[in-house]
């Protein structure tokens, strides 16, 4: 059988290796494979593939670059994109902005994996030959005004064809597993396939010409208002529910839009719908587990510590430095990986919206001059100009003081660590009516702009120039409670000139009782 040219890439060796293998079991022999996305992509300058597979972590090139550069010499080539269970959320912009086909997260089951191989080998092939028959369209329109002599017979010949085209796009309709639905940019449904008449519980008749927003909900917005933001891109909408109007049940899905090209000014629009019902409860027990592992580990880490701690005081009989400093290394391992679970527990609690804030009236003045006491040993070991500007040190606002110090100690320590010796970090804090906007600036190595919009994401840990030591959770848990307060946090910076982190929350100063 024809299986098709593959293109695998991926930094690390043992895993192009692993491929290599699997492909050849499988009966894949037309398969290439490359260890830098730079070299693939010469390759692929020359050479026509039918599947495209990369890790998203690369060096020089990441995934998202790299699949963006393919998706620009082969459009209709199908992409899958390996991801690991935290860049989820990278994979989901991947299938907004690059059209991406697939994206698995490691470690992979072999048989989805070969399955997804084989699906997106003849996407790529019903694809091109759309794309065929599209062109063999347009030359039939040249070949009618050529020789309108012999019009009829064309005619008859191209009309065979077509005839034919739209019988597999009919086949594929109907028997798609997935719901399949033609909407105008109102809204209004025009077409839908038997496995979304599955999904809704009604019969097509009944459910052409009216809205879509009658039968999928989301507490986040209406898909009529979403299609107007639609043009030539496609549209990934998550966190959707079906109502089957027969069983009253409600179906998670997710909903991918792509407009139907038109000479006119008439747009519509082809949804497909899936059920995700599995996929969330996997999501849910994987979650589950995570934070069942994460709350088991803190007890036997902190009886660790305890112990440690008893040694280190002397509890036991005196100890020469040799094992002072040994213990005092275990003891600050422990210390971090507890650290790290504390992290993740935080992370668990804000994903699955179980963690409640408690607001109480206080004066960030004084959380911010506590956090600043507590840094300022820091800054000094480095010679750093630490300080506070702040004309209201009166100023009192309503938050949860814990999580927004939090916060705080966060923003604050990290300007301190990527400031050089001798360098300035600066905490600034007013307030703008009724909101209070925080920042911090320092005058460090800054960061590069292609990073700037990863660096709120979660273990995403420093820059493409400087990778960090820490989990890479900070930033993501400051963004995380920032949004819970209803506000907004950012970054500004340029390489080599400084970086500056801000929040806003707004509606929360409170207004001072005159006396």
């Amino acid at each position: 059988m024809n299986t098709g040219m593959i293109v695998v890439v991926d930094d690390e060796k043992i895993v192009t290796s692993a491929f290599k293998t699997l492909l050849k079991v499988e009966g894949f022999n037309n398969a290439h494979f490359f260890n830098n996305p730079k070299e693939a992509l010469e390759f692929l300058q020359n050479n026509t593939p039918d599947l495209v597979i990369s890790d998203f972590l690369m060096p020089e090139m990441n995934g998202l670059e790299f699949l963006l550069e393919v998706k620009n010499l082969y459009p209709e080539v199908s992409k899958i994109l390996l991801t690991g269970y935290a860049d989820k959320e990278n994979a989901i912009k991947a299938i907004n902005e690059i059209g991406l086909y697939r994206y698995i997260e490691k470690p992979w089951n072999n048989d989805d994996l070969i399955i997804n191989i084989k699906n997106g080998i003849e996407r790529s092939y019903l694809l091109s030959e759309l794309r065929k028959k599209i062109s063999e369209l347009e030359e039939a329109k040249k070949e009618l005004e050529k020789y309108s002599h012999n019009l009829e017979q064309i005619v008859e010949e191209r009309t065979a064809d077509l005839k034919q085209s739209n019988a597999k796009l009919e086949g594929i309709f109907s028997h798609c597993a997935d719901g399949i639905i033609i909407i105008n940019e109102d809204g209004i449904i025009e077409q839908v396939n038997p496995a979304c008449e599955s999904l809704i519980g009604l019969v097509a008749s009944k459910i052409i010409s009216t809205s879509i927003d009658d039968y999928l909900t989301s507490h986040k917005t209406f898909i009529s208002k979403e299609l107007h933001k639609l043009d030539e891109r496609e549209l990934l909408l998550r966190d959707f529910h079906v109502k089957n109007l027969l069983s009253s049940v409600e179906t998670p899905i997710e909903i991918s839009f792509a407009r139907i090209t038109s000479d006119d000014e008439y747009k519509r629009f082809v949804g497909v719908i899936r059920d995700v019902t599995e996929q969330k409860k996997s999501d849910k027990l994987r979650d589950d587990f995570i934070a069942t592992l994460t709350h088991d580990l803190r007890t036997p880490l902190l009886a660790a510590i305890q112990t440690l701690t008893f040694f280190l005081e002397g509890a036991l009989g005196e100890l020469d430095e040799k094992q002072k400093l040994l213990l005092s290394t275990m003891q600050k391992s422990n210390e971090d990986l507890l650290g790290l679970v504390n992290a993740l527990l935080e992370v668990y609690k804000y994903d699955a919206e179980k963690l409640t804030l408690t607001k109480t009236n206080f004066n960030i003045y004084n959380l911010v001059e506590q956090v600043y006491n507590e840094l300022l040993p820091l800054a000094k070991s480095k010679n750093i100009d630490f300080k506070i500007d702040c004309s209201d040190k009166e100023l009192e606002i309503c938050a949860d003081r814990s999580e927004l110090r939090r916060v705080v100690c966060n923003l604050c320590g990290n300007a301190i660590n990527y400031t050089q010796d001798g360098g300035i970090v600066t905490i600034t804090l007013k307030s703008e009516e009724n909101d209070l906007i925080f920042s911090v600036t320092d005058n460090g190595c800054g960061i590069p702009p292609e990073d700037i919009p990863n660096m709120f994401q979660r273990f995403s840990q420093g820059t493409s120039k400087k990778r960090s030591t820490g989990t890479g959770l900070g930033l993501y848990l400051s963004r995380q409670i920032i949004e819970s307060h209803g506000g907004k946090i950012w970054l500004e910076s340029k390489v080599n000139k400084g970086s500056e982190f801000s929040f806003l929350l707004t509606d929360t100063v409170k207004e001072r009782s005159l006396i």
